[in-house]
């Protein structure tokens, strides 16, 4: 029974985005099971984090700090997987431990450093993705895909920090060449790093609304998908 809004436009977007996902993948000759889908609730009422889970959704992404903070305890005891996977204040570490089961976005050395020294002195471990500027855009926060490796290393050096991938942000264009090219460069620098002492390089976290087929089909784990999902909002994904 459908009860909101935001549960019809699921109703309604959901099966088509899921079957886009099964062509992305098996053109990449991998399984449904290898991509997980991140539905973006950023800038949408709390409708929208119970039409997602209504619907099986437990991965939700936040990229405001109060935000996440906000639904995360209005749902209480429910159980959802946190993506922060906007761009983190330094002062903000602290409210974001123990909610945000993974944080998409560490972008400089001063916030892994915080987040490391957060966790350590809660006794917990925090897991990450370090973000990574592929297309050299100034808008655009990260670490830069080529030369970055000693940078990245000097992460996975930090205590109370489990680096689990990478995650990068395509321009947005219709133009297929540059999305690729862009994917491309995370995925290589992702499989140079494989080698690195504590990269577990489970994810990468490539692929929104406008790009997530190609993101897929250059190796995505992980998609974030906001508007195709629940339609537009004040910060479209």
């Amino acid at each position: 029974m459908i009860t909101s809004t935001y549960e019809k436009r699921l109703a309604d977007s959901l099966p088509e985005i899921q079957e886009r996902i099964t062509d992305a993948v098996e053109r990449s000759g991998r399984g449904r099971d290898d991509i997980t889908l991140v539905a973006v609730t950023k800038a949408h009422p709390i409708d929208a984090v119970h039409a997602a889970l209504a619907h099986g959704i437990l991965h939700l992404g936040e990229n405001r700090v109060e935000e996440l903070e906000w639904k995360a305890t209005s749902l209480g005891g429910e159980r959802v997987r946190w993506h922060m996977i906007g761009h983190v204040q330094r002062r903000k570490v602290p409210r974001l431990l123990g909610r945000a089961d993974l944080v998409h976005s560490v972008d400089s050395i001063p916030l892994a450093e915080q987040l490391s020294k957060r966790s350590v002195a809660a006794g917990d471990v925090e897991d990450v993705l370090v973000q990574v500027n592929a297309s050299g855009e100034e808008t655009k926060g990260g670490f830069s895909a080529e030369g970055s490796e000693e940078d990245i290393s000097a992460i996975l050096r930090l205590p109370g920090l489990n680096t689990r991938g990478l995650m990068t942000m395509a321009p947005f264009t219709d133009d297929e060449t540059v999305l690729r090219k862009t994917f491309r460069r995370v995925r290589i620098l992702h499989e140079e790093l494989c080698g690195m002492e504590g990269y577990s390089g489970e994810h990468l976290s490539m692929g929104m609304t406008n790009d997530f087929e190609v993101a897929i089909e250059e190796g995505s784990t992980m998609i974030r998908i906001g508007t195709a999902l629940f339609g537009r909002r004040s910060a479209d994904d």
